[in-house]
């Protein structure tokens, strides 16, 4: 097996199994790690059923589990992505051990999706080859993955990382810093400020939102990202819509009063059975089968790409990157 076609997960949970799925899709072997041999069968249940969600085969012999990092032939693999638990300290403590153990040419990855690589590869002397990717739940569905370098990272690492995600099928977004929230995130969460804002100050209810992000503006985004669809609306539009609209838009720096009510009486969503709406075990499992669906009937849509001018021809607004 080539080096080029084979990549470890160290922590095989929900998210490492579908990120397991994505390179199994491609041809590629998967060596994972979960400590506990009493749940191995259920992790090799839940890649078959994401690749049977992304019309792929599931060949067993391509997908090996091992209780620790150790078992896993190093050498052969083409990069390691950290995916355990988002836990500061456990994620420091696992790069620590690989820092050491996996041969230095070979990248290492932390799927987190808040905490910088820079703090956790701090103290590792081969951070120049650590970087993050950060998948999107559900990965496997999920087109888009950041690839994030951390102030020690190398730009060839950073590249290297790139193509591979370009390898097989997602859709890799370079992040230059690994700020707080990288990119999608602080987009999403500017987002999520000021829906929970609007239902704090009564201006409408969390059906309400929902409606005029799925039905209005989040449309279109399925066919065009805000940028190219303000570009066909007319950036001065945006510009006088801005200079109105923003003055009165939420910026504290404190999460929502809805958000912090709800989670203090445990009405956390789905996980605890109770959110904004009551969820019934069967009712939590219809709905994510059915929003499961309809994120693989948008991945088709989204094949269908908006043509835009090429990169040579983009005149303002692209940050630079070191290739």
């Amino acid at each position: 097996m080539s080096q080029d076609k084979r990549m470890a997960i160290i922590g095989c949970g929900a998210m490492g199994c579908d990120v397991a799925a994505i390179f199994l899709a491609r041809g590629w072997s998967v060596d994972a790690t979960t400590r506990d041999e009493a749940t191995w069968e259920a992790r090799r249940e839940r890649v078959r059923a994401s690749l049977a969600q992304i019309g792929a085969p599931f060949a067993p012999e391509r997908f090996r589990l091992h209780r620790t990092a150790q078992g896993i032939d190093w050498p052969r693999m083409a990069f390691g992505l950290e995916s355990v638990p988002e836990v500061f300290e456990l994620k420091q403590e696992v790069f620590a051990e690989l820092d050491t153990l996996v041969p230095p040419h070979i990248p290492l990855a932390t799927n987190t999706s808040g905490f910088r690589i820079s703090l956790i590869a701090s103290d590792c002397q081969t951070a120049h080859r650590m970087a993050g990717l950060h998948f999107f739940l559900p990965a496997h569905l999920v087109p888009a993955v950041e690839v994030v370098r951390g102030e020690k990272t190398a730009a060839d690492v950073a590249e290297r990382l790139y193509a591979i995600m370009t390898e097989v099928g997602r859709k890799p977004i370079r992040v230059a810093r690994d700020v707080p929230g990288f990119l999608a995130n602080r987009i999403q969460h500017a987002l999520m400020r000021e829906a929970f804002a609007v239902i704090d100050e009564g201006l409408g209810t969390a059906e309400d939102v929902d409606t005029a992000v799925r039905y209005g503006f989040g449309f279109r985004y399925v066919a065009a990202g805000p940028i190219l669809q303000k570009e066909f609306a007319g950036l001065d539009t945006q510009l006088a819509a801005a200079r109105t609209i923003y003055p009165s838009l939420y910026n504290g720096a404190e999460p929502s009063r809805t958000l912090t009510e709800l989670v203090a009486q445990d009405r956390r969503g789905i996980k605890s059975g109770h959110g904004f709406w009551d969820w019934t075990p069967d009712r939590a499992r219809s709905s994510l089968q059915a929003y499961e669906e309809t994120l693989m009937a948008a991945a088709r849509l989204l094949d269908r790409q908006v043509p835009t001018p090429d990169a040579d021809n983009r005149t303002a607004g692209s940050a630079s990157h070191d290739r």
